[in-house]
């Protein structure tokens, strides 16, 4: 049976099974929510943008597509591989760690779809926002698109199955000290393989406390990606600007 390493995220998200299961993912959303955020954010068509752990590139290629300047980076070397077949003079793709600043700086830095809280020790998180500070350009704004934990642990499904490309993924999932859990199990070509997805249950009190430490300024908070007033019970996300 393969199992998870302590960084979950560096060994599943390279794996195959990862893209299978979350393939059906919706790009409509995601390209309403561009949309949407963009022109609140008011960005011109030209300025840069960096897309912060992008996986294969949803996001940075439809924001591309718009007209933007667009790096996106993930830890993921199989997705930036991926990603990278759809590269051009104003869309690229690296392998690089979101706890360390990137080298450039944006308009804007996105980290979307809850691509944070993974990490073991609590300081990186906080590297995590003082990196995005640093990437970002004097009048350069930051989002992030983080799950609203109080709503998702009160509306958490315990298990469930999905069959996706004849493979059944057996998932369970559990908040256990301080953090939501996704284990899933799967067996492909009489192999077992089960990992674990792990995140940090951070509040909007945590994000609060992290930006006063990295001397950030939370400009407004949305709950949907309609951009909508934040609900601590009712908002399935929690979305930050801030500078």
């Amino acid at each position: 049976m393969l199992k998870d390493s302590t960084m979950w995220y560096a060994s599943w998200f390279d794996t195959p099974y990862y893209h299978i299961l979350y393939k059906d993912r919706g790009q409509q959303e995601a390209r309403v929510f561009m949309d949407t955020l963009t022109n609140y954010l008011n960005l011109d068509h030209d300025e840069k943008i960096l897309d912060l752990a992008c996986g294969k590139g949803r996001h940075s290629i439809y924001l591309n597509q718009l007209g933007y300047d667009v790096t996106g980076i993930d830890l993921s070397k199989n997705s930036i591989e991926y990603a990278s077949q759809f590269e051009n003079d104003t869309l690229r793709f690296k392998v690089h760690d979101m706890c360390a600043p990137y080298p450039g700086k944006f308009s804007a830095v996105f980290n979307l779809f809850t691509s944070f809280g993974y990490f073991e020790k609590e300081e990186e998180n906080l590297n995590t926002i003082k990196a995005i500070k640093s990437d970002l350009n004097e009048k350069g704004l930051g989002v992030i698109d983080f799950m609203n934990v109080a709503y998702v642990t009160a509306n958490l499904v315990p298990e469930e199955t999905k069959e996706i490309e004849g493979i059944t993924f057996y998932i369970k999932k559990y908040v256990k000290e301080g953090y939501i859990y996704k284990e899933i199990r799967f067996t492909d070509n009489n192999e077992e393989f089960l990992f674990t997805e792990k995140v940090k249950a951070i509040t909007l009190k945590d994000f609060e406390r992290y930006f006063e430490k990295a001397e950030i300024d939370l400009l407004d908070i949305f709950g949907n990606y309609q951009l909508e007033k934040f609900h601590q019970t009712t908002s399935p996300r929690l979305i930050l600007i801030f500078k």
